[in-house]
This record gives C-alpha cells, sequence and structure tokens, in this order.
C-alpha cells in the first residue's frame, strides 16, 4: 500500500473509529429533586424508579443506540436550589431533558430556567396547575391539583358521607392552598360546608392553636393538603386535643416516613395518590415485582410516576429519532396513549395528564387500597 492509500485508508478508519465513539456517548438526562433535607425521602424514592427505569431501557439497547444517563442533582430541599440545579444540567451538563420535581413550589422556580434554555423539564409528582402553565416545555405525568381536589371532596361527600369539613393550610405553599381551593369548591358544590378555616407556615410543629380552633367549629374531617412530616405531627397533637376525626390529603402523605412519623394516630387517615402497588394490573404487578427485587422495597406513588417519567421521554427521544431538545419537546406533546404503569398517558393542550386517583387510608397502622376514583 502506498502512502497516499494508508493515509486515507488511516483517515476513514479514525473517521469511523469517531462516528463509533460519537454513537456510543450517552444521552444525558437531568434528575433534580431533593435527596439531603426535609423533603429527602421524596427525591431518594423517585431516584429508585429513576434508576429501574434507566437499567431496563439501557438493557434493551439504550435510545437511538445510546445509553441512557441519569445525572442527579440534590437540591437540598432548599428554596431556590432547584434553579440552580436546573441552570448547572442544562449549561454545564447538556441535558437532554430533565426529570423533576416532585414538590410544586420547587418545580415553579425550574420551570421558567428550563422553559428559558428550551429544555424539555417533565415532573412526576407536582400537582400545582401553575407549573405547566409556565410554558410549553413543561409536562407532568401525574394529575393536576384541581382534579385531585374533586377526587377528595367526591370521596368525602359520596363515600365517606361526610358533610362538615375544616380546612388546615400551609398558606406558604403552592401545593397545599391549591388543592384546599380544589377540594373546597367541589366540597361546596357537592352541598357540603367549610366550618372553618386555619393556616399554619412550612416548618411549623406546632399546630394546637389551630386545631383547638377548628375543633369549636364541631367538623366531621380535617383536610390538611400538606406533606408527609406535617401531617404526622398534626395528627399526633390532634389525638391529645382529644380530636378523634379522621384526616384526609393528597399524594403528599406518600412517603415511607408517613407510618413512622405519625404512628397509630394516622389510623382513619386516607389521601389519594397515582398508583397502588396492591393492584392486580398485569402490567403494576410485573414493575413491582421488579422493583422489589432491585430495591427490596414495594414501590410507591412517586416511584411509578418517576419511573414512568423517564420511559416516557426515553420513548419521545426514540419517535423523535434525535436528541435535539426541540424535537423531544414536539415528540412529548404528541405523545398520546402511553402505557406505563400508572395508566395510560395522553398529554392534553396543557401538557398535563389526566388519570384515575387512587385512594389509600390508614387501617390498623397499615396503608391499604381503598378504591381508584375519579369525579
Amino acid at each position: 500500500m502506498n502512502s497516499r492509500a494508508f493515509r486515507r485508508a488511516a483517515l476513514l478508519v479514525g473517521t469511523l473509529l469517531a462516528l463509533s465513539a460519537s454513537a456510543a456517548e450517552p444521552v444525558k438526562l437531568g434528575f433534580f429533586m431533593s435527596m439531603t433535607g426535609r423533603d429527602a425521602s421524596f427525591g431518594e424514592t423517585s431516584l429508585r424508579g429513576a434508576q429501574l427505569a434507566v437499567e431496563e431501557i439501557n438493557a434493551a439497547g439504550g435510545v437511538l443506540g445510546r445509553p441512557l444517563e441519569l445525572i442527579v442533582a440534590d437540591n437540598r430541599s432548599l428554596a431556590g436550589e432547584s434553579a440552580t440545579a436546573v441552570k448547572k444540567l442544562v449549561n454545564r451538563d447538556k441535558v437532554v431533558a430533565l426529570i423533576g420535581e416532585v414538590v410544586s413550589a420547587r418545580s415553579l422556580e425550574a420551570a421558567p430556567v428550563a422553559q428559558t434554555a428550551g429544555v424539555p423539564m417533565v415532573t412526576p409528582g407536582s400537582t400545582n396547575p401553575r407549573v405547566t402553565a409556565l410554558g410549553d416545555c413543561i409536562f407532568r405525568v401525574c394529575f393536576a391539583d384541581p382534579f385531585q381536589g374533586e377526587v377528595l371532596a367526591t370521596y368525602a361527600y359520596r363515600r365517606l358521607g361526610l358533610r362538615r369539613a375544616a380546612l388546615l393550610v400551609d398558606h406558604s405553599a403552592p401545593y397545599s392552598t391549591g388543592l384546599a381551593a380544589a377540594f373546597e369548591r367541589t366540597f361546596v358544590q357537592l352541598g357540603g360546608a367549610i366550618v372553618s378555616r386555619q393556616r399554619y407556615t412550612a416548618g411549623d410543629k406546632d399546630f394546637r392553636a389551630q386545631l383547638t380552633a377548628l375543633r369549636a367549629a364541631a367538623p366531621e374531617l380535617i383536610f390538611l393538603p400538606c406533606y408527609y412530616v406535617d401531617v404526622g405531627l398534626a395528627a399526633k397533637q390532634a389525638r391529645e386535643l382529644g380530636l378523634t376525626l379522621p384526616f384526609l390529603g393528597g399524594d403528599g402523605y406518600e412517603a415511607p416516613q408517613f407510618l413512622e412519623i405519625g404512628g397509630a394516630a394516622l389510623n382513619g387517615t386516607s389521601y389519594s395518590t397515582h398508583f397502588a402497588a396492591e393492584s392486580d394490573a398485569p402490567a403494576v404487578r410485573a414493575f413491582v415485582a421488579r422493583f422489589q427485587a432491585r430495591h427490596h422495597l414495594l414501590p410507591n406513588g412517586l416511584a411509578a410516576l418517576t419511573y414512568d417519567a423517564v420511559r416516557l421521554v426515553a420513548d419521545a427521544i426514540t419517535r423523535a429519532g434525535a436528541t435535539e431538545r426541540t424535537a423531544v419537546r414536539a415528540a412529548l406533546a404528541a405523545t398520546r396513549d402511553f402505557p406505563g404503569v400508572t395508566g395510560r398517558t395522553s398529554f392534553d393542550a396543557q401538557r398535563n395528564a389526566v388519570k384515575d386517583a387512587a385512594i389509600m387510608t390508614v387501617r390498623d397502622g397499615r396503608i391499604v387500597f381503598v378504591e381508584n376514583i375519579r369525579p
């Protein structure tokens, strides 16, 4: 072989090697959650679902022939940190899409950053309606608070037969105020009455003054739309004050620490969520088995939603045939009847998913599935 032919051959080999290396480069997916701090349980369980999805996708050949890589950023459960985390994922790590957050307030911080950068962001569990209203790059695979509030009000009025409700609301949290408004609207429309409204601020640990005030109004239930720490503390203090009426809330109750914090005081408490591991659906049974084999735990709603969110993004990349952010966003928006473990997902014009809600209740120290319901 002469030197010119050798150089041509070497150039060809080099080009092929470069193309091969490029094809093997991972597709980067950003994941921002609270891995430490007050809401670390949410991040931990969500990450388990994401990890399982990534492992299964890669075992099946990845996306577009490339492995999927999950890049994790911890917002430490702190205000402002989600926006910082997303800026790093978008600008430094060059992620194709984002998975996060599950707390509405932190999704509201992060969404404008993602929208400005044109990066699709899929929240597994942020239910406040304002989240997806921030731009056409923002999606959610969970139902939104107006739907969840209707479900809970319908359940309280029609299934439990209750007519007098008291509200205890974290006025600093969009999740809490939005869910309370949706519950009140539907409960009153059905014929119920809101007999007392009390409020507190995130981080409060003593609810005795509010509970004493609402006790005077003789409610039949306390609607407390909050996260698991607050309801555990409030339920204990309510029982100490002689209040035996049930608590009712949304998907923020769901965490491994829920029963650890509230203990026996939570008996009779009910909440709505997006997934029931006890379901007999074949897809759910298979997912639960795989999740338990991988993590040695039962998956909860956040784990299942995050699993679906990762797989849905991978499906969108495959349908787009590219990792370019605009193409992925368009493919996500076109999603119809994606078969997830939390149900079939289609995005409406506001990029929200509407699904049945699962009602869970605490009986004898155990969380049990009651039924799937929609208004």
